[in-house]
């Protein structure tokens, strides 16, 4: 692969997921970190990809899919009941991992009642409690992503490396039996250190999620305990879901 073709395809991966560490872009094209680096060194300066800490992202995407403003009015009815419903697993005082998934933010809107305290990478969960005194909220560091609302990067792992919790409400791009995957290179590796760091894995997902799979892979079902889905879901993946010992919450 020559160096031009290398660049295309770096240019066209992260066009596809937005953004992507290093390693996962490196991994990509079959190359080394340090030759990546230099490549997107190229890019930037080219004005279409912009380096982060620890990775890259496209400067101008093709689509809104990824923006937390967009991704919050899509399937918003489903999304607001699996929140009620999550909220209601949640029990007073506990500690709470809460990603920064569009669903997820509909739970935190209804967590100030039972007093939690809010570990979080997302930037629309910690501005929801900025003011509210019932709810103390823990924010990651990182690198601020400002479309998808997000902080990302090493710090933000780590910050999860460090903590424990006694739940992560986490969603993802989708779920089959294989396992749960995700659309963002750089998302994967700090929910992964989120569901480590958790007692207990409440996965949010609307009915879309259910037999869809994303760009990069996220966990095996194992780590999962509970998945809280809206009416639509299809009922054969529940069932089967069901089987492998995951609670399955269908949300009114």
């Amino acid at each position: 692969m020559t160096a031009d073709e290398r660049k295309h395809r770096l240019e066209e991966y992260l066009q596809q997921v937005e953004f992507a560490s290093l390693e996962d872009l490196a991994k990509f094209v079959g190359s080394s970190v340090s030759t990546v680096r230099r490549d997107l060194t190229v890019l930037e300066a080219a004005g279409t990809v912009r380096r982060t800490h620890g990775g890259a992202r496209i400067v101008v995407p093709k689509t809104d899919e990824f923006a937390f403003s967009t991704r919050e009015t899509y399937q918003l009815e489903a999304k607001e009941a699996i929140g009620r419903a999550c909220a209601g697993l949640i029990k007073p005082n506990q500690s709470v991992i809460i990603d920064a998934g569009s669903t997820t933010f509909c739970v935190a809107k209804y967590l100030e009642e039972k007093s939690p305290q809010i570990v979080t990478n997302s930037l629309p969960v910690a501005n929801l409690y900025s003011a509210a005194g019932r709810v103390e909220v823990i924010v990651s560091g990182g690198v601020i992503y400002p479309r998808l609302g997000v902080l990302v990067g090493p710090l933000a792992v780590e910050t999860f490396a460090k903590i424990h919790a006694d739940v992560a409400i986490m969603s993802a791009g989708g779920i089959t039996l294989d396992g749960l995957t995700n659309s963002h290179g750089l998302l994967i590796d700090i929910q992964r250190a989120m569901m480590r760091a958790a007692a207990k894995v409440i996965m949010c997902l609307d009915h879309t999620k259910f037999g869809r799979r994303s760009v990069s892979p996220l966990s095996d079902l194992a780590r999962v305990h509970t998945i809280v889905t809206d009416s639509q879901a299809p009922a054969d993946l529940a069932t089967q879901l069901r089987d492998q010992g995951i609670e399955v919450i269908i949300a009114g």
